[in-house]
């Protein structure tokens, strides 16, 4: 039987630049392939699966482990398109934290230290399974309609999850403001920002 193989667009080793583990260092995996497709996407060039070169799982888990890394960041495209259930075992394996960004639009698969959930209004997750196990709601907010948006996802979501609204990166300064406004009003959202565009790194 051949062996398993991923689309890989691309992997590198830097710091998470955005929601609760802001800061943090981590190696991303980068998988290619999208049905969701944001029109401020940053990485358009993800969403087609051939953009991605076909990797043995075997040898993406070693690269990351070369790095030093303690922390994976499955990223995408949207990732939860492909089965990820022996890429993270592996991972996982070989003691690395695994973290997981996803706008839940697809079956959820593997195992993960840490979900990060960011639905997207125009392709919602059919069932409430992802909101109950994300640990991190994070909602993008370009109009003052995505705040109903955001509360709508918080009803699905579990007790403990942890609740951010992240300004789109285009969006002018007034939505800014009425975010922070927002949150003062709803104190149990917080604030995330898109740090690495700030200090212009991956």
């Amino acid at each position: 039987m051949a062996e398993k193989r991923l689309p890989i667009l691309e992997s590198f080793y830097s710091l998470q630049g955005e929601g609760y583990n802001v800061g943090v260092a981590a190696y991303f995996i980068r998988l290619a392939g999208c049905n969701v497709r944001c029109p401020w996407c940053d990485t358009p060039n993800s969403w087609d699966i051939a953009s991605g070169e076909l990797r043995k799982i075997e040898d993406i888990v070693n690269e990351a482990v070369e790095t030093g890394a303690k922390n994976v960041v499955i990223t995408g495209g949207e990732p939860l398109i492909h089965n990820l259930d022996e890429l993270t075992t592996l991972l996982k394996s070989c003691g690395l934290k695994v973290w997981l960004e996803t706008s839940g639009s697809a079956p959820l698969s593997g195992v993960f230290d840490w979900i990060c959930l960011s639905p997207k209004k125009w392709y919602l997750p059919e069932n409430d399974e992802i909101f109950k196990r994300a640990n991190e709601l994070k909602v993008v907010v370009e109009s003052e309609e995505d705040f109903i948006f955001a509360q709508e996802c918080k009803g699905r979501a579990g007790g403990q999850t942890i609740l951010s609204l992240q300004p789109q990166w285009s969006a002018d300064e007034l939505i800014a403001s009425k975010i922070v406004d927002f949150i003062k009003q709803n104190p149990e959202w917080r604030l995330s920002l898109q740090t690495h565009k700030y200090l212009n790194i991956r």
